[in-house]
């Protein structure tokens, strides 16, 4: 096999450089947004771990090459740059949105309401006997959990126990299970209203809409417990779908059975009003929309400015007392 003497000196510097860039995405995200690696799901810590890891061995080589090198060797090591660099990228893209005031004000407990926080999930439970309806939310994309305990605290402070998800990565898609586990964790609820926001909302919107599926074969199944689950599956039904600044991906006007409601704000840059105006088309005709004038897409939680939003006009504590107002009238309502 044909070996080369020397190492190229191009190579030798840009593995250094990648690794050192490396390292400096990790310190950059560990200093800008440590609230969120650390009360976040556990997946982006670990990323941040693995990256580290992976930097440091990629220096130590670097440093200390092997006196001779196979022509494939350098060919991995090019295919490692370049994996690297995407691998950084994506480690950097995935940087969370840390949760800011009142959000993290509303993580304590009181009289009212008695908050707790694991790996997976923050729950806001009422300290009273709780009502049958109980909410389950999905974060937008790469927003902390924490960043929406001020806007969906007034819903436990109603009587409503409310469950924030914690997402890997901060991706809604990949938070798979989280309605089941909700189920399991909060047996005195008999009812829930999936919720979301941004991506967070279309995933609560695809699961509201599997659910109905769910629910029929269990109220046709002979196998069902005295919960109202068919053996292994959850049985609560799903009756309503709260949308923060969020549509479907899909048609769901014929299939969805839940009962909708969609906040959205006059001036978000993201989902803009012609977006949510084009959500109607593909939910039930009986939907509820409630349009907050003035507000943008970093209003529905509390997590500081997003790139390509739009340009607010309202204050954020009135945008947020309005979010907060329409979700307790659209579950009280779901009770009654």
């Amino acid at each position: 096999m044909t070996r080369d003497t020397t190492r190229p000196t191009w190579l030798a510097w840009t593995v250094m450089a990648v690794a050192c860039a490396g390292v400096v995405v990790v310190a950059w995200a560990c200093a800008t947004a440590w609230g969120a690696v650390l009360h976040g799901h556990p997946a982006y810590a670990v990323l941040l771990g693995l990256t580290t890891i992976g930097c440091a061995l990629a220096l130590r080589r670097s440093l200390h090459p092997p006196e001779t090198r196979a022509r494939w060797r350098r060919v991995l090591d090019v295919a490692g740059v370049v994996a690297g660099i995407g691998w950084l990228a994506a480690t950097a893209w995935l940087r969370p949105f840390t949760a800011v005031e009142p959000a993290l004000a509303a993580m304590a407990s009181d009289a009212d309401v008695t908050v707790t926080e694991t790996a997976t999930h923050v729950d806001l439970v009422p300290a009273g006997e709780p009502s049958g309806t109980a909410v389950l939310f999905q974060p937008g994309a790469k927003v902390e959990a924490r960043a929406y305990a001020a806007v969906l605290r007034p819903l436990a402070e109603a009587g409503h126990t409310v469950v924030i998800v914690k997402q890997p990565l901060g991706v809604g898609f990949l938070a798979a299970g989280a309605t089941a586990d909700a189920r399991e964790a909060h047996p005195e609820a008999d009812r829930w209203v999936l919720g979301g926001h941004s991506l967070g909302g279309v995933v609560a919107a695809a699961e509201t809409n599997d659910d109905r599926g769910v629910v029929a074969a269990a109220e046709t199944d002979d196998d069902v417990d005295p919960g109202g689950s068919r053996a292994g599956e959850p049985g609560p039904p799903v009756v309503g779908l709260l949308l923060y600044a969020s549509y479907p991906a899909g048609d769901l006007s014929a299939s969805l059975t839940a009962e909708v409601a969609s906040i959205s704000g006059s001036r978000d840059g993201l989902s803009t009003t012609a977006d949510i105006d084009a959500s109607r088309a593909n939910l039930p005709v009986d939907s509820t929309f409630t349009v907050v004038e003035g507000a943008v897409h970093a209003d529905f939680a509390d997590y500081g400015p997003q790139p390509g939003d739009g340009t607010p006009t309202l204050p954020r504590d009135d945008a947020r007392n309005q979010i907060s107002e329409a979700s307790v009238r659209f579950v009280d309502g779901l009770g009654d």
